[in-house]
């Protein structure tokens, strides 16, 4: 009779376990791709922040840059940003002369149109755009050069910038991005391979990137 309730017993444990293994199974990759989803969320939004500097940064001085150094420095401490104002001094026109017909700089050399240069810290003149939607405080802007994940480490994005050639222009372009194995590195290496591996068979970047080196874009893969 003893036996007969400690084999039932044992039974039970085993029931138990393999249920819990059961679960934990299903749920494994469940619990990978929620995770996957919420790091390339962090990511985008770092990306699409970086993105914004980016193209303040080629506003202001004609091309992009590869430093994050240069670029939060520039940007942040310099007001380099020229906005110009033409103004039309209507009082001094005389009744026959026509604007438009004269080329501005003999217009104001004869001061019927004054130019007024105003210089605006670029940082400041994104965060005024309300199409911009730049919120970030300055400690914020500093630390979007970090990978969000995994945590407690500080890895960088990797930022490129340069020139192609296009119809015998040089455009400038610039990349940043962070690749799925850096990203990942503290999950599961079983899922990462395998998440690597989906991505490789249908063709698509093994991470998460603004920008193209290749190519005048700065579009987001995550978009």
């Amino acid at each position: 009779m003893k036996s007969r309730t400690l084999i039932q017993i044992l039974l039970g444990l085993v029931i138990v376990g393999l249920s819990i293994w059961l679960v934990s199974s299903i749920m494994k990759p469940v619990k990978f791709q929620n995770e996957y989803d919420l790091r390339r969320d962090a990511c985008a939004e770092k990306l699409k922040a970086i993105r914004a500097l980016e193209d303040a940064y080629k506003n202001t001085y004609g091309c992009y840059t590869g430093s994050f150094d240069t670029l939060f420095n520039r940007l942040m401490n310099e007001d380099s940003l020229s906005v110009v104002n033409k103004n039309i001094n209507y009082d001094k026109i005389p009744e026959d002369v026509k604007l438009e017909e004269l080329p501005e700089s003999e217009a104001i050399k004869l001061g019927y149109v004054s130019r007024v240069v105003a210089y605006v810290n670029p940082i400041e003149n994104l965060r005024a755009n309300p199409k911009a939607k730049f919120n970030l405080t300055d400690e914020e802007i500093l630390n979007l050069r970090y990978v969000p994940y995994p945590k407690g480490e500080k890895n960088e994005f990797e930022l490129e910038a340069g020139f192609i050639e296009k119809s015998g222009y040089q455009m400038p372009v610039f990349e940043c991005k962070v690749m799925m194995e850096d990203l990942l590195s503290d999950l599961d290496e079983q899922l990462v391979i395998n998440k690597l591996a989906e991505l490789n068979e249908n063709h698509r970047f093994p991470g998460w990137k603004v920008g193209d080196m290749t190519q005048a874009i700065t579009d987001g893969n995550f978009e």
